[in-house]
């Protein structure tokens, strides 16, 4: 293709640039992609075995708090995810789940809803086990939970229950791995209300700030940034771009190596980029450039 080729050649111009004083300090090499959108973006195991990527994070769980789940893969075949995340794991790549999306199904409104999701998600996808509750990836153990909380009402405010449960009855999401808690919010600062309670139990180990597909965001994102860094200071920050040059807000690499890069990096508790996602991120090349960058 030839934006690929453009942008590949691009990574060598600017790639050689590297080791100039211009260069961003403060990198990390972090990575974190989401995957799970698209059944044409490849396998798990093919995202794990790129080498671009430190975190892959499965989308969505898509239906929750009314008793009901379901697990929204794009019609990935399920059958022999349990081993593809098992294969990523043993290469150092964890696998996280993302929960909530774009859709409307999903709601948090008591208590005991955010209880319940607790046990589906640990019997389900974690060390639990459960009669009557299925595990879709077999004995496979996920390593992470995040919210992706794109809809929600005032009533929706029990994700910290959730967060706190977690943490309290799972400290490691399999054997010798630790849970990675995050959360995948628009830029918008100070984040919407249902999520701001989770954040606020300051136990969330990394938040991706989506500075794409808002015109705000585009705009200000600088100054969100630096009130989104400073508010948790205890948190890793990761900075969400798009793969997807069709995408409002896709910034072109340069400007990554220029701006982005250098600019989030001044917070102490940068963290890496997010990347959205698989299926663009195979159509574009775009990590194979930015990674040099986070």
């Amino acid at each position: 293709m030839a934006r690929a080729a453009t942008l590949l050649v691009l990574a060598a111009i600017v790639g050689a640039a590297l080791v100039s004083p211009a260069a961003a300090t403060g990198k990390t090499g972090q990575v974190t992609v989401f995957w799970g959108r698209n059944k044409d973006e490849g396998s798990l195991r093919e995202a794990c075995d790129s080498g671009l990527y430190t975190m892959v994070i499965m989308s969505f769980l898509n239906v929750y708090g009314h008793g009901k789940y379901n697990l929204d893969l794009s019609g990935h075949p399920i059958a022999g995810i349990g081993d593809d995340i098992k294969h990523c794991q043993y290469i150092g790549v964890p696998v996280s789940l993302s929960i909530g999306g774009f859709g409307t199904g999903y709601s948090l409104t008591s208590k005991q809803a955010a209880l319940d999701l607790f046990d589906h998600l640990w019997n389900a996808y974690f060390g639990g086990s459960k009669p009557g509750v299925h595990r879709p990836f077999g004995d496979a153990w996920l390593d992470g939970v995040d919210l992706f909380l794109e809809h929600g009402t005032p009533a929706d405010r029990y994700y910290d229950v959730l967060a706190l449960e977690l943490a309290k009855h799972n400290i490691r999401g399999g054997p010798g791995k630790p849970l990675h808690l995050t959360a995948t919010p628009r830029c918008t600062f100070p984040p919407a209300g249902y999520l701001k309670k989770a954040l606020d139990t300051g136990i969330f180990e990394r938040v991706h700030v989506r500075i794409y597909d808002d015109g705000n965001c585009e705009a200000y994102w600088q100054l969100a940034w630096d009130k989104w860094t400073k508010a948790y200071p205890a948190t890793k920050f990761y900075v969400g771009m798009t793969a997807s040059e069709m995408t409002h807000g896709w910034i072109h690499p340069k400007n990554v190596y220029y701006d982005t890069a250098p600019f989030s990096q001044k917070a102490e508790n940068y963290g890496g980029f997010m990347i959205w996602d698989r299926y663009y991120d195979k159509q574009s090349n775009y990590t194979s450039i930015v990674k040099y960058y986070a």
